[in-house]
This record gives C-alpha cells, sequence and structure tokens, in this order.
C-alpha cells in the first residue's frame, strides 16, 4: 500500500529527462494535447519513464485529481472540471504547487528570544515616569515621578550618575513629574509637572540640570509630551503637548538652536529660568514659536500625543470611546486643526506609528491591539487579539515589520504585523507587584535593548534570534486525528483544512476557503472516521467527504455569525453550542436535504450562561457546561435534564456577565469561571464511587465530578490563574490528564487513581505532574489524544500557526511541516521551537520522569485504550450518507484515495 511520502519520494527521483518523457504522454501524434484517464496514465508512465511502481504513479494520479477538481474544498460542483482524467496542465500545475506548498511550510520566521529579565540598581524609590535614550553619548537617562534623575551606561546598565531636578515653583514634597522628552539637538529635556508648567533643563553638564525656560499659565495639566525635530532643518521642531482637559497643544518653533522663546525684559525666577507665560505664546508675541490646539478627547485625558511628520498630523488617544484616538490636521496658515476621531469599545492606553507601513497600532482598554490606517476611521485594518487584560503599551519595531505589546497582567507579546500573528508570548516572569502600577516601556532597537519600568522596579530584557517552524500560515483552531487513514487533520482561522501523515508530519494536501473568509473554530470526525465536520464563525456547520465534496450545510446560527465552540457527534442525533442557553440539535433523519435545518431541543433552555461545551458517556449519559460555570447532566434519549452541577452555589452570574469573558479568549477575566472542556474519564463508568467527569474553567482550575452522586470530589489550579483559559483532553485509557495554557505549556497529570473514593473534603492536591514542556510559543487552542500504531500520542494546536506532535507522555517529536521528518522507529533531536521546562513554581520538587532528549515507546498499558470509548466521535457512531456519490448506503472513502 503505497502513500502520499511515496510520491514525493518519485517526484524527487524524477529528472528533467523523466519530466520530458511525461509530458510527450500528453501529445497526439498529430501535436495536438490530450487528457489520460488512470489507467492511462499510469501504463504509459510506468512503461515510458521506467522508475517507480504502477501503485505511484496511481497515487501521484489520485492527487492530481483532487487538487485540479477541488483547489478549495467547493461546494458548487458545476466547477469541477470533468472528473477522472488528467492533462499536461493540471500535471504540472500540482506539481509547482506542491514545491510552493512545501517551501511555504518548511519557511523558518527569525523570531527573538527574551533572555530571563535582569533587575537594575535603580535610585528610585518612586515609579519611573520615563526612560530616554542619549544618542550622542549612547547613555540612558529615567526620571521618576518625584524629579530624580539618573544616567547609565549604554553598554553594561551601570548607573552613572544621579540628579534631583529643581523647581522652585512648588515644594520638593508636592513635585510630581507627569512626563519628559529629549531636544535632542539643542542637548535639554522637557519635563512636565503637576503644577501646570512645562520646564526646560540643560542637559550638556551631566552635574547640573540647570533650568533654562518654564512655560507657565497652563489650563491644565499637562500628562503626555513629544518631540520631533526637522533633520533636514533643525532649526524647526515641534513639542506637543496632551493634558488631563482633553487638550492637545503643538508649539512650532523656528529658530530651536537658537532659542526657543523670545525674552522679554529680565522676567526670571529663583531658578534663573526665564518665565514664558501660556497666553503670550496663544496671542503671538513669540515670533520664535507658534501654537495650534484642539480639544476633541475632552473630557478625558490625553495618555499619548505623537507628531507624525509624514503625515503632518498630530495622533493621541484617550480611554474615551468616541475619542479613542484623534488625528488632528493642520489647516495652513491656521491656528486650529482639523479632525478625525477613532472609536473603541473601551478607550486607548497607548499608540504608536510604524514609518514604513504607515500604520498605526493602539493599546486597547479592552484586551485588544487594533492597527488602524490613519485615512480610515470607520474599522480596524486588523485587531490582534490574545491578551487577556487592558494592554498597556505598544511599540513597533521599524526596521521590521514587528510590534511589541504589554498587558496590565503582565504579558509581553510580539507580534508579526504583516502576517498578522503572534510571534511570540512572554509572561510569568515579571515580579509580582501591587495591582495598581505604573509601567513604562522603552526599546532601543538597535541594542536590543527593552527597558520596562513597573513603579519603581526597572528591569532589562535581552534578546536573541531563533528560529521557528511554521504548519499553517495563519493561527491553528483545532486538530483531530483520523485512525481509519492514519493521519492527522487541522484547521486555521484562514478557513483552511490541512491532512499530515502522522508517520513523517509532512503534509498530504490542503484544502482553502471551506467557510470561505470565516473562521474554522472547531471540528470533528464522525464514527466511520469518513466524514469531517468543519464549524465556522459563519455560523454554518458543513459535512464534507475526504475527497473536497461538501455534502451538507447545517444552518446551525440561522443565518447569524455565531461563535461555535463544540460539534459532538452521538448515534442519532448532532450536537452544536457555543452561543445560546440552549444546545442546537440535528436530528439524522433531517440530512435527506444538502441544507440541514435545526430540531428542537426538548429539554428546552435549562441553562442560565450560554452553552459552551459537551460530553457524552454510553448508553445515554449527556453533560454540558456553560459559561456561568455550571453542569447539567441529561437523560439524552429524553433530552431531560437530571441534575445540576455547580462549585458556586451563591456566585453572582451578572457579575460574571459583566465581566466580558468570552471562551476563545478575546475578553478573559482574572476570575472566569466559564466551563470551556468536559470530558468522562474512561474506565470509570462502572466505578460509582469515583469521579468520573473532569471539566476545566477559564481561569486555569480543573474540576473532577462524580456525576451520579452530583459531588464535586476533586479541584486544583493546574495552570497560572492569570493566563485565562487552558486547553484540556484526557487519554483513552483514562489515565492521563493533559493541560495546556495561553504560552505553549504542555503539562501531562498522572489521575489514574486520582479521586477514586470519596472523601471527607475536596481533594486540592493536584495529581501528579508528570510531563511539562513548551512546544509552542503562544496560546494552545486545542489539544487531542491518539493510538498510532501501538504508541499513544498527543497532538497539540497553537495560535503560534504550529501543530505539534508529542509522546504521551514524554518529550515533543516535532513540528507537522518542518524540513526535516521524523521517524518513531528512532530517537532524533527536538525540533528547534521547543523549550522543556519544569513546573517548578507551582509544583516543586516534581520533576519530569523521562529526560527530554529521549524518545523511547511508552508502556504496552499506555497505548490501550478503554473497548466502550471512542474519543474520535466522543462514544457516537455517526455515519452521513453521501447524496453526491449516487448511493443510498454509507460510502466509505478508498484508503488509497484518501491518501493522495
Amino acid at each position: 500500500m503505497g502513500t502520499r511520502m511515496e510520491v514525493e519520494q518519485l517526484e524527487s527521483r524524477m529528472n528533467a529527462d523523466d519530466y520530458r518523457k511525461l509530458q510527450s504522454l500528453f501529445l497526439e501524434s498529430s501535436g495536438a494535447s490530450r487528457s489520460l484517464s488512470r489507467a492511462e496514465f499510469i501504463n504509459l508512465a510506468w512503461s515510458s519513464v521506467g522508475r517507480g511502481s504502477r501503485e505511484e504513479y496511481g497515487l501521484l494520479f489520485d492527487s492530481v485529481v483532487v487538487t485540479q477538481e477541488h483547489c478549495g474544498l467547493l461546494l458548487d460542483s458545476d466547477t469541477v472540471k470533468e472528473e477522472g482524467r488528467v492533462d499536461w496542465g493540471g500535471l504540472s500545475s500540482f506539481l509547482l504547487q506542491e514545491l510552493s506548498d512545501k517551501t511555504k511550510n518548511t519557511r523558518t520566521n527569525s523570531v527573538p528570544y527574551w533572555k530571563p529579565p535582569k533587575t537594575l540598581a535603580c535610585p528610585h524609590r518612586d515609579p519611573v515616569q520615563k526612560v530616554l535614550h542619549l544618542q550622542s553619548s549612547g547613555q540612558y537617562l529615567t526620571v521618576s515621578k518625584r524629579g530624580t534623575v539618573g544616567l547609565r551606561n549604554g553598554e553594561d546598565m551601570s548607573l552613572l550618575h544621579t540628579q534631583r531636578l529643581q523647581n522652585s515653583t512648588v515644594t520638593l514634597k508636592d513635585l510630581w513629574v507627569t512626563d519628559v522628552v529629549l531636544l535632542h539637538k539643542i542637548h535639554k529635556i522637557a519635563v512636565s509637572f503637576t503644577s501646570k508648567e512645562l520646564c526646560f533643563y540643560d542637559t550638556l553638564s551631566e552635574q547640573d540640570f540647570s533650568c533654562k525656560y518654564k512655560l507657565q499659565g497652563l489650563k491644565f495639566t499637562p500628562w503626555c509630551l513629544d518631540y520631533w525635530e526637522n533633520p533636514s532643518h533643525p532649526d524647526q521642531a515641534i513639542l506637543t503637548i496632551g493634558d488631563i482637559g482633553g487638550q492637545v497643544s503643538a508649539l512650532y518653533f523656528n529658530s530651536a538652536q537658537i532659542s526657543l522663546f523670545e525674552r522679554f525684559g529680565l522676567r526670571t525666577d529663583s531658578d534663573s529660568a526665564d518665565i514664558i507665560l501660556w497666553d503670550e505664546l496663544v496671542e503671538g508675541k513669540h515670533r520664535v514659536c507658534q501654537t495650534v490646539t484642539h480639544r476633541a478627547h475632552a473630557p478625558a485625558w490625553v495618555r499619548k500625543v505623537r507628531y507624525l511628520a509624514s503625515l503632518e498630523a498630530f495622533v493621541s488617544c484617550s480611554t474615551r470611546p468616541q475619542s479613542s484616538m484623534v488625528i488632528g490636521w493642520r489647516e495652513k496658515e491656521s491656528k486650529s486643526l482639523r479632525v478625525t476621531s477613532f472609536f473603541t469599545k473601551r478607550g486607548v492606553w497607548d499608540m504608536d506609528h510604524h514609518h514604513g507601513l504607515n500604520v498605526i497600532a493602539t493599546a486597547g482598554v479592552d484586551h485588544q491591539v487594533l492597527l488602524w490606517n490613519p485615512y480610515v476611521t470607520s474599522e480596524p485594518v486588523c485587531a490582534l487579539s490574545g491578551h487577556t487584560s487592558p494592554v498597556i503599551a505598544v511599540r513597533f519595531m521599524q526596521t521590521k515589520q514587528q510590534l511589541l505589546s504589554y498587558s496590565k497582567d503582565k504579558v509581553l507579546c510580539l507580534w508579526d504585523v504583516a502576517n498578522r500573528w503572534s510571534v511570540h508570548r512572554l509572561g510569568s516572569v515579571f515580579p509580582k507587584m501591587q495591582e495598581d502600577t505604573h509601567t513604562v516601556m522603552f526599546f532601543n532597537e538597535e541594542k536590543r535593548h527593552l527597558l520596562l519600568s513597573i513603579n519603581s522596579l526597572l528591569l532589562l530584557l535581552e534578546t536573541r534570534e531563533e528560529k521557528r517552524i511554521s504548519s499553517h500560515e495563519h493561527p491553528v483552531t483545532c486538530v483531530l486525528y483520523n485512525s481509519l487513514f492514519r493521519q492527522v487533520v487541522s484547521s486555521d482561522s484562514a478557513s483552511s483544512v490541512i491532512c499530515w501523515l502522522a508517520e513523517t508530519g509532512q503534509k498530504v494536501k490542503q484544502f482553502r476557503g471551506c467557510h470561505g473568509k470565516a473562521e474554522i473554530s472547531t471540528m470533528a470526525l464522525d464514527g466511520t472516521q469518513t466524514r469531517l465536520f468543519t464549524a465556522g464563525t459563519d455560523g454554518e456547520v458543513k459535512v464534507w467527504n475526504f475527497n473536497g465534496h461538501c455534502l451538507h450545510r447545517m444552518n446551525a446560527g440561522l443565518g447569524r455569525a455565531v461563535d461555535i465552540s463544540q460539534v459532538l457527534l452521538l448515534k442519532r442525533s448532532i450536537l452544536v453550542m457555543g452561543w445560546e442557553r440552549i444546545v442546537t440539535v440535528f436530528r439524522l433523519h433531517s440530512f435527506s436535504q444538502s441544507f440541514v435545518e435545526p430540531s428542537e431541543w426538548k429539554g428546552g433552555a435549562q441553562h442560565r450562561g450560554d452553552v459552551l461545551c459537551a460530553a457524552f458517556q454510553p448508553p445515554q449519559t449527556l453533560v454540558t457546561g456553560s459559561y456561568d460555570g455550571e453542569i447539567i447532566v441529561w437523560n439524552n434519549s429524553t433530552e431531560k435534564a437530571l441534575r445540576k452541577l455547580r462549585p458556586h452555589a451563591e456566585h453572582d452570574y451578572k457579575k460574571q456577565q459583566d465581566s466580558n469573558v468570552s471562551l476563545n479568549g478575546k475578553e478573559d477575566s482574572e476570575d472566569c469561571i466559564a466551563i470551556t472542556r468536559l470530558f468522562f474519564i474512561p474506565g470509570r463508568t462502572s466505578v460509582t464511587a469515583a469521579a468520573d467527569l473532569v471539566s476545566s474553567e477559564g481561569s486555569g482550575v480543573v474540576r473532577l465530578w462524580n456525576t451520579v452522586h452530583s459531588r464535586l470530589m476533586g479541584e486544583f489550579t493546574a495552570h497560572n490563574t492569570e493566563l485565562g483559559s487552558i486547553a484540556m483532553t484526557v487519554s483513552p485509557c483514562g489515565k492521563y490528564l493533559v493541560t495546556a495554557d495561553r504560552e505553549g505549556t504542555l503539562k501531562t497529570w498522572d489521575i489514574e487513581h486520582y479521586c477514586l473514593e470519596p472523601e471527607d473534603r475536596i481533594a486540592t492536591k493536584p495529581p501528579k505532574l508528570l510531563h511539562s514542556c513548551r512546544p509552542h510559543l503562544d496560546r494552545v487552542t486545542h489539544l487531542e489524544t491518539c493510538i498510532h500504531g501501538e504508541k499513544l500520542l498527543l497532538l497539540s494546536a497553537s495560535s503560534d500557526y504550529s501543530v505539534a506532535l508529542s509522546y504521551l507522555p514524554g518529550p515533543t517529536i516535532g513540528l507537522f511541516g518542518q524540513e526535516e521528518q521524523w521517524y518513531f522507529e528512532r530517537p532524533g533531536a527536538l525540533h528547534p521551537q521547543q523549550k522543556p521546562e519544569q513546573d517548578q513554581a507551582d509544583h516543586k520538587g516534581q520533576k519530569d520522569k523521562e529526560p527530554e532528549g529521549r524518545k523511547s515507546p511508552p508502556a504496552p498499558s499506555e497505548t490501550l485504550a478503554d473497548p466502550g470509548c471512542d474519543t474520535s466521535a466522543e462514544g457516537g457512531e455517526v455515519g452521513i450518507k453521501d447524496e453526491q456519490e449516487g448511493s443510498g448506503t454509507e460510502t466509505v472513502v478508498g484508503r488509497e484515495k484518501l491518501l493522495s
């Protein structure tokens, strides 16, 4: 029996003469082109080329037919070409596409690896307000809230000098710095104070920051500053001020190198600083300085201001939704600005601009990073979702198309802006601080120094480059194992499905546009393993055979775009859930038509929150978990609710609704109680006293239940609660529980003897941690266990575009799509992306039982599934009739054709 891998070996063995012989087969004696049937192609190619076997040419032919007919998973059969024949154009196009796909899927991306944060000696006992880099000397300057200036060596970051800024206007105990900017060419810093003034200090002398000017009489307290110097004309510069009254003001200097302001008499104060009054600037008494203003943010505070020379405009942001971001365009010879406002749900903390891409990034209070075209106010270019708390800082890497973002829960993310995906996520490494923290982020792109201040603490993060492998071109949303064809099936957010060889990790084929432009949120396989169910955010569930035909469209959302979190296949029905308090059910007798409407769920709405997940245990026990943390046990035959399981009996559901938590991680709260996954533990069906159900919550908590007696028997925190929802699965043998978090970490727990007997108290001690590793660099979206041959394996899908294969329990074998193939019969090097790690913080003293470099097969007892457990179909035996294949009985796709 051949495989697609053998076809690739045939292609690699063929040379240019062999391909010329192949091309000649598609020419008539008259020179006209022709097509060949399968039998004709096999006989002619095998006899003419003489390389490879008949079976290999048959596999090559089938691959071309599938690709030729279905460049995507096409529903409209009228667009399909004549079946069963191949011409030279189709064959050559297939070979070129295979080469292109192989190049894409073996590509590696250069990403930074962050070294552990280094705490720097800091003279500040109060929050650091700003970090500046002095380009002339290469040194760093830090300024604290109370006016302490620290000067650091640019190489080893050692502290060289400290100085306290003087301001005779206010007493030292009342001194409060709000922001600082560097005036490079004229060797000054501008400092804003809560005393409603700006002071300009000379930096030529490191020992004495003398005050040269004081701009006083501002109407509101200045909160943020920005300074731009014209590189072609150093005398031209712009200082921009944002204040707590919602006003943005800009000062245009036309002789900055000579004097920022004109001197009127000897108006100085005790600091020997020239006093400049704001009203005089507005009235135009200073010919060397002009002002323009707007108040589009009022009454909100202006959080950040920037002057963008490429746009000749001022960009500012606030936490007011209606004026989350405002661009002020200066009209010629006018002191007013024409403004355009950008709307977000909850406002913006920070923003940055990429000069080359002309894209503005905003740090959202709603946990999202948005990218904007400055000329389009209606909607952002895209949303980068992955943070679970408000984003408070964003910084572009100008020499790369990458973006850094930092959130309130101390998570640092690196994004690939061009491809709109998360390159790296760093969390749980920053020190725990009080909740109300002041954070400043500064990135020196040339030296690759990231300076992060958290209150008075100053941290240095340095980077080195790594190589990263991608299985998909977009974030992966789901992964399944097809035991019939011994293949792995994965889906992504761009509506693509890819089939992989589990034996080697190489791609078999790819189907694009399954749900148009809608994301595939989850998938399922029927009991025969010949039908694939894909659920899209367009509200439809589609049924496919593995030749790429869409057999049925299930109208789950009733024409609406909804978030489908799970599709559960049972013997006589299919359950779809994720967006309503009631389960959406499809009866098998309704599948006589291609477009299938849902039936009525007899049990009605028993949940108070949206149903997010379900699990089934033969012969008739169904459990469903909801958004409000409640689990309901049903009789699936009667669809009657039997009992409820709820750990938070007194929980205020309204409070949970207000926390804006979503399953897919867009806006998770720290105390999320939503039930995200449910699994019955195989082998415990006959043990009535033991825990037979395991559930996971959005806060990283795992619970074990006895569904017969409605008893909570155990609960433990599997991952840091600040990471939000986790992925989870249970092995077919019922011995292993696997959990995964938003940082790409996988943990394998031994639950074989966990919660077998009821106790007086709920067990809170975690089960034995067998293994912990990090094969992914971002959120793990789905986990799946499988038995391949005699080996118990784990599949994991991630938002970092990769699908990983690991031993269970044990190290990671590799990433699907990597250039080097893996083989189970021999040990090999781990893939470059893997970073083994011990979970020492939460489980001290528990060490991995198997070295990372060893790839020994699991023990025989670990490879046998429970006879009554069908993990691929959740215990069901659903089989959908293939109406398009002209038969009234179930059609099993030939294994040889699928592998093509």
